[in-house]
């Protein structure tokens, strides 16, 4: 349990102490540039899906 407590300890005085944090305004910044380039991506995908269904529907329907 000692091994346990010390590791808390450290993991606390690191995350406190030693780690810089990112001003709000920056951190609100990368998440929203995040935010859209995950909306964009999945907006691609989706119409990659799209496309390929319709392209072997008709690819198979035409045997």
């Amino acid at each position: 349990m000692d091994k346990f407590t010390s590791f808390l300890k450290a993991s606390w005085e690191e995350m406190t102490e030693h780690v810089t944090w990112p001003p709000f305004n920056e951190l609100q910044a990368n998440t929203t540039l995040v935010l859209v380039g995950s909306l964009i991506f999945a907006f691609v995908v989706g119409i990659m899906d799209f496309v390929f269904e319709n392209a072997l529907r008709l690819f198979y329907q035409s045997f």
